[in-house]
């Protein structure tokens, strides 16, 4: 029988690593079996495994568990430091059918990943699809994991400067069915309105709350460095 694994108290194993030390990793888990669910534009399987356990470092009775595969994302939070202004769009989303205010929400511009892309390609191409806006200055925010209880999805957030004074329209690829509305909102509304309004998604309230807590920061590197220019 294989040993319990113990965590590592080592302070110089320990140093750069987060204040709750992952005491397990990926190889103290076990894929037993895996069985096909569905396969369309997403995928999802039925998963049979086992893993190390908190209590005893053993491996766990093997458990069942469904997971849908939607894979990578980007999402961008777009921000006018002259005017403080944020612009958001609203789209249809079928997940969102029964919410009270209806299935039309506001979001953050975002999409996938494609086979081989780079998050900060998708950005920008999402950027053209979403909003029509180009002259974008992209700055990470970092990632996060949309659901993983049951979904592999990993947002890639990003926060985009630019100049808002023209934004506005309907967008995205017919194509594809998309019609995309681009709102341009003053930052203390958007704000004001965060826990309360159509923005209950994580790309947007994450981003959003990046926002906030920058955004003073912002808009005083903005104003020095049109102050520079202007000298």
């Amino acid at each position: 029988m294989s040993q319990p694994r113990n965590v590592n108290n080592n302070p110089q194993a320990l140093a750069g690593r987060s204040c709750a030390t992952a005491q397990f990793a990926r190889e103290d888990v076990e894929i037993l079996a895996r069985r096909d669910l569905y396969r369309g534009f997403f995928r999802a399987e039925q998963v049979q495994l086992r893993h190390r356990l908190f209590r005893t470092g053993q491996w766990s009775a093997a458990i069942k568990r469904e997971i849908l595969y939607r894979g990578e994302a980007v999402a961008v939070v777009l921000y006018d430091p002259a005017r403080d202004e944020i612009a958001l769009v609203e789209q249809f989303r079928l997940g969102a059918l029964d919410e009270p205010q209806g299935p039309w929400r506001l979001e953050v511009v975002a999409g996938m990943l494609e086979p081989g892309e780079a998050p900060l390609d998708v950005a920008r191409r999402e950027l053209i699809e979403e909003a029509g806006l180009e002259q974008v200055e992209l700055s990470y925010i970092g990632n996060c994991l949309a659901s993983p209880g049951g979904c592999d999805e990993k947002l890639h957030l990003y926060c985009g400067l630019c100049d808002l004074t023209e934004a506005g329209g309907i967008f995205g690829l017919p194509d594809e069915h998309e019609d995309i509305k681009l709102h341009v909102l003053a930052a203390d509304e958007v704000f004001a309105t965060l826990y309360t309004d159509r923005c209950n998604n994580p790309a947007a309230l994450i981003s959003l709350q990046w926002l906030q807590l920058n955004r003073e920061r912002l808009r005083a590197a903005y104003q020095t460095a049109a102050g520079c220019h202007e000298t």
